[in-house]
């Protein structure tokens, strides 16, 4: 008996390796894939939205754009044609939650910075004080990597409607025309222009979740 075991025991070792990796990969192709949702105007609170798209439930994609970010330079739709990129709103004189939004948004950047795939966008909420030179000083500041993440400026309408009506992304203030009340929202963007997922700008381990959910998109591209 003793004979028979040693005999067959390589034979053995190497089924029992067979039936491990079989079973491992029936597991992982019985699994199913996390997939992001795509986030529609009637799936986000209310005073995030528009009146006039509240009520869409399917399509909604990222206006086209024109802006310019801390160098000078123009930012369009096309700057993030076929990218996956993260935006929110911000403004340069912010002392409450925008210091630490944007030192969140530098983690991201420091973990895509070698991705050519990730871009970053952030946009200023009061382009009345936020000029392209103190978006200069501010990105300085912060360690802004040019080619990665824009700090972006231009027509406060404009920025009003991205806000409003494409990243769903702030509360209208009720003081003057297109102000803006920017939330905490960091919004993750795929390469068709869709909302993948909102994050709490301001809290670290939904910055982590970002990451996570960053590297799922990029397995559904």
């Amino acid at each position: 008996m003793l004979r028979f075991f040693s005999k067959y025991k390589f034979f053995g070792i190497v089924l029992l390796l067979l039936s491990a990796i079989i079973i491992t990969v029936m597991y992982q192709a019985l699994s199913p894939k996390k997939v992001l949702p795509v986030y529609q105007p009637n799936d986000v609170a209310i005073e995030l939205v528009d009146t006039t798209i509240q009520y869409v439930r399917k399509y909604h994609t990222i206006a086209p754009f024109s802006l310019t970010n801390q160098n000078g330079e123009t930012i369009t739709e096309a700057t993030y044609e076929d990218k996956i990129y993260v935006a929110d709103f911000f403004f340069t004189t912010c002392q409450t939650i925008c210091p630490i939004m944007t030192d969140h948004m530098a983690k991201i950047q420091e973990a895509i910075k070698n991705d050519e795939e990730i871009l970053l966008l952030s946009h200023t909420v009061t382009p009345e004080i936020d000029t392209v030179a103190q978006l200069k000083r501010y990105a300085k500041r912060k360690g802004v990597i040019d080619a990665k993440w824009n700090l972006v400026t231009g027509d406060k309408k404009q920025i009003y409607e991205l806000a409003r009506k494409s990243y769903l992304a702030a509360k209208d203030a009720p003081y003057n025309e297109y102000d803006l009340i920017h939330t905490e929202n960091f919004v993750l963007v795929d390469p068709q222009k869709r909302i993948r997922g909102f994050y709490d700008g301001t809290n670290p381990e939904a910055i982590d979740q970002l990451l996570e959910d960053i590297s799922v998109l990029k397995r559904e591209k």
